[in-house]
């Protein structure tokens, strides 16, 4: 095992770098995918509910899909192949 303060390579070649790098910028990429869907399910739904427009019911709903969209987007990342 290789190690130094940033990465850390579970595998003894130096292919295992572009890898990690890959891996890392589709783990960044989904990060920012999952913050937009999360701030605009907040900008638009809570302004919504909180003037009435909303029923709670549709509320509730509509936060319990945001985070079934969110989770599932994270979950992308199981499947995650090198290009």
């Amino acid at each position: 095992m290789l190690r130094n303060r940033k990465t850390c390579s579970l595998k003894a070649d130096l292919e295992a770098i572009p890898e990690a790098l890959d891996l890392a910028r589709a783990s960044l990429r989904t990060i920012k995918q999952n913050l937009f869907w999360a701030f605009f399910y907040n900008a638009v739904g809570v302004p919504l509910a909180a003037l009435g427009f909303l029923s709670p019911v549709f509320s509730a709903f509509a936060m319990g899909m945001s985070d079934l969209i969110v989770i599932g987007n994270a979950l992308r990342l199981r499947k995650w192949k090198l290009r």
